[in-house]
C-alpha cells in the first residue's frame, strides 16, 4: 500500500501497518503513529506526534524530519535504517537491534541510543548528547561529531573511526571499545573502563584514563590540559610528544614516548 501527500493525526493512525510506503506524509499531533508496524518505507515525511515508531520491524526512513514534539521516537525496533534525516526530537533510539544510520543530524541527543545493539553508523552529528550511547553494544561508528556529557557509559564492543568527541566523562565503565584517528576532548576520560584502546588519537581534558583495566594507547598525543593521567590504571602506551603529568599507574605498566 502507498500513501502520499497526506496529514494524519490522532492516536495510532497507521497502527500495525504492513508493507507500507509513505511519501510526503505528516504524522501530526497524537501518539504511536506507526506502532507495531512491519516493512515500512518513509520518504520525505514529517513526524510530529510522540512515540511515532515503536515496536516496529524492517523500517527505512529517507530524508525525513522528526520534530521536537515527537518525543522518544524510534524505540524497541528491529532492522531500522535511516538516511539523510534531521532529528530534533529528544530521547531518540532506545533498544534497537540491527541499526543502520547514514548522514544523520540530531540537535537534541540527550539519552539517545540507550541499549542499541548491532549497528553501523556513519556521518552522524549529535548536539546536546548527554548520556548518549549508554549500554550500547556492537556498534561500528565512522565520522561521528558528538557534543555532550557522560557518553558511552557502560558501552561494550564499540569501534569508532574519525570522530570528534567533545564530551565530559566519556567511556566510563565501558568494555572492549576501540577509537581510531579521533579528537577526544573529555574531562575524566575513560575512568573504570576495561580493554579501552585508543589509536592515533589526540586527547585533551583533565585527569584522563584513570582506574582503567588493560588500557592501550598507540601513537596518541595529549594536550597540555591533560594532566594527572593514568592514576591506578594498568596501561601500555606509546605517546607522541609530551604529557603534562602522570600519576601512579599500576605496577607493570609500560609508557613509552615518541619524539
Amino acid at each position: 500500500m502507498k500513501i502520499s501527500d497526506q496529514y494524519l493525526d490522532g492516536e495510532r493512525p497507521l497502527y500495525e501497518s504492513r508493507d507500507l510506503q509513505i511519501s510526503r506524509v505528516t504524522i501530526g499531533e497524537g501518539e504511536s503513529g506507526l506502532k507495531e508496524s512491519r516493512r515500512i518505507e518513509a520518504v520525505e515525511c514529517r513526524f510530529e506526534g510522540m512515540y511515532v515508531i515503536w515496536e516496529c520491524e524492517d523500517v527505512t526512513c529517507r530524508n525525513c524530519y522528526f520534530a521536537p514534539s515527537d518525543r522518544a521516537p524510534l524505540w524497541y525496533c528491529r532492522d531500522l535504517r535511516l538516511f539523510d534525516c534531521l532529528i530534533d526530537a529528544p530521547k531518540a533510539f532506545r533498544e534497537i537491534d540491527r541499526l543502520t544510520l547514514e548522514r544523520i543530524k540530531m540537535t537534541d541527543g540527550a539519552e539517545a541510543f540507550w541499549y542499541c545493539r548491532s549497528g553501523e553508523i556513519s556521518d552522524l552529528r549529535i548536539e546536546q548528547g548527554t548520556y548518549a550511547f549508554m549500554h550500547a553494544d556492537q556498534l561500528q561508528i565512522t565520522n561521528l561529531h558528538l557534543q555532550g556529557k557522560y557518553t558511552f557509559q557502560y558501552a561494550k564492543n564499540i569501534e569508532i573511526h574519525n570522530a570528534v568527541l567533545d564530551t565530559k566523562d566519556a567511556f566510563w565503565n565501558s568494555e572492549n571499545v576501540t577509537v581510531y584517528d579521533s579528537e577526544i576532548n573529555s574531562e575524566y576520560l575513560g575512568w573504570y573502563s576495561r580493554n579501552l584502546r585508543l589509536v592515533r588519537c589526540r586527547i585533551s581534558g583533565t585527569q584522563p584514563l584513570c582506574y582503567c583495566q588493560n588500557l592501550i594507547l598507540e601513537d596518541c598525543s595529549f594536550a597540555p590540559d591533560a594532566d594527572r593521567a593514568f592514576e591506578k590504571s594498568s596501561v601500555r602506551a606509546t605517546i607522541r610528544g609530551e604529557i603534562t603529568s602522570i600519576v601512579d599507574p599500576l605496577p607493570g605498566s609500560v609508557i613509552d614516548h615518541i619524539h
